[in-house]
C-alpha cells in the first residue's frame, strides 16, 4: 500500500536552502522512516510525483535519492507498479515481502523456489515421520476437505498440510522457513485460481488435496522417491496452473 508517512514540511521548509544536499536529506528522511518501522517491508513508497511535492525537488532528485536506496538495499523498484521496501531490522538477511507477490510472475518464481525445497522435504519427511506427524497431516488433509464443502479458499488447511511436511523433516529449518513464509506462498491468496479453472472452484480444489493425498501416502509408506516425485508433480502443478491462467488472460485480453 501506498504510504502518506513522509515528513511533514512547513511553508517555508521548500525554500530554505538545505546545505545537506537535497539527495541526502531525502535518502536520510526515508531511511530514518524504514528504520523507525513507519514504512514497512512490502510497502509502497510514495510515487515520484508525491516525493517531489513534498520535499520542492526536481523528478531528477528524486530519481537519484530512489538509486540510492536501491544500493542500499532499502527498497526495490518494480517496474509498472512501484517502489517497495523491502528491509527488515535484519537488514542483509535473505528476505521475502508482500511486494514479492505483485504479479503472477512473482508467484511462479516463488513457486520455483519451493519446488526446490519442498521436495527435498517430502524425501527427508519420508524417511523421518512419526506417528504423530502422520496424524498432523492427515488432519490438515481433513480439513481441507471440509473447507472445500465449506465454500472456503481453504488456503489455512492447505498452509497447514505443507507446514507438517516440514515439520516431519525433523529439521527445524525447513519448518522456520514455511514459518517464515506464511499462507501467502499459497497462489490462491495472491490469484484466484479456483474460480478461473476450467473445471470450476470444487474440482480445482478437490484436486490440489488429491496431490496432498498423492504426497502423505508417499510419506507414510516411507518411500523418499515416491514422496519427492509427488512433492514435485503437486508444486509443478501449481505452476503450470498458472502460466495456463495467465496465457488465458492475455489471449482475452484481460
Amino acid at each position: 500500500m501506498e504510504s502518506n508517512l513522509l515528513p511533514a514540511l512547513s511553508d517555508e521548509a521548500p525554500r530554505m536552502r538545505r546545505p545537506r544536499g537535497l539527495v541526502t536529506e531525502i535518502v536520510e528522511s526515508l531511511a530514518a522512516s524504514i528504520r523507525d518501522g513507519q514504512l514497512k517491508p512490502g510497502d509502497k513508497l510514495p510515487t515520484e510525483a508525491e516525493i517531489m511535492v513534498r520535499f520542492d525537488v526536481s523528478r531528477t532528485v528524486v530519481r537519484e535519492s530512489i538509486s540510492k536506496l536501491q544500493a542500499s538495499g532499502l527498497v526495490e523498484t518494480r517496474h509498472g507498479i512501484g517502489t517497495f521496501v523491502i528491509l527488515s531490522r535484519d537488514a542483509g538477511n535473505f528476505k521475502i515481502a508482500a511486494a514479492d507477490f505483485a504479479t503472477v510472475n512473482d508467484v511462479i518464481s516463488v513457486l520455483e523456489l519451493r519446488i526446490s525445497l519442498e521436495t527435498e522435504a517430502a524425501g527427508l519427511a519420508a524417511q523421518r515421520r512419526s506417528t504423530e506427524n502422520l496424524e498432523a497431516m492427515a488432519t490438515a488433509l481433513r480439513a481441507f476437505q471440509d473447507s472445500i464443502h465449506a465454500d472456503s479458499d481453504a488456503v489455512p488447511p492447505d498452509f497447514q498440510f505443507h507446514m507438517e511436511v516440514a515439520r516431519a523433516t525433523g529439521n527445524r529449518h525447513f519448518e522456520d522457513l514455511m514459518t517464515y513464509l506464511g499462507t501467502m506462498i499459497i497462489p490462491r491468496t495472491r490469484v484466484n485460481t479456483p474460480q478461473s479453472a476450467p473445471e470450476g472452484r470444487l474440482l480445482y480444489l478437490q484436486r490440489v488435496n488429491g496431490e496432498h493425498e498423492n504426497i502423505y501416502n508417499a510419506i507414510r509408506s516411507q518411500d523418499p522417491e515416491a514422496a519427492r516425485a509427488a512433492m514435485r508433480t503437486h508444486l509443478s502443478n501449481s505452476r503450470e496452473r498458472l502460466r495456463k491462467g495467465q496465457t488465458q488472460d492475455a489471449s482475452t485480453g484481460i
